[in-house]
């Protein structure tokens, strides 16, 4: 599904216009990446928790020229899906 169709499918189903569910849509991302970035989580119960974790600096090789580079530290963003969206998907 792309944004365009999650898009549509959130105005049909709360029968708002397409145009105010991309608000809503874009509203919903910036807010969690804020939350993310200033280190804080975003809990949805039932639906799942985004948090950040953090990535120390590792060895990694280049796959064309097979030399070793350092790839640095950094901040990877996690979904972890809660209970009621688990028993959803294998129900």
């Amino acid at each position: 599904m792309t944004k365009t169709e999650l898009v549509a499918a959130m105005a049909e189903n709360a029968e708002l216009t397409k145009k105010d569910s991309d608000k809503v849509l874009n509203a919903f991302i910036s807010i969690v990446t804020n939350e993310l970035k200033e280190g804080n989580k975003v809990a949805l119960p039932g639906f799942g928790t985004f948090e950040t974790s953090e990535r120390s600096e590792r060895k990694g090789r280049n796959p064309q020229t097979g030399e070793t580079m350092k790839i640095a530290a950094c901040k990877a963003p996690k979904f972890k899906a809660g209970k009621t969206l688990k028993d959803a998907i294998n129900a």
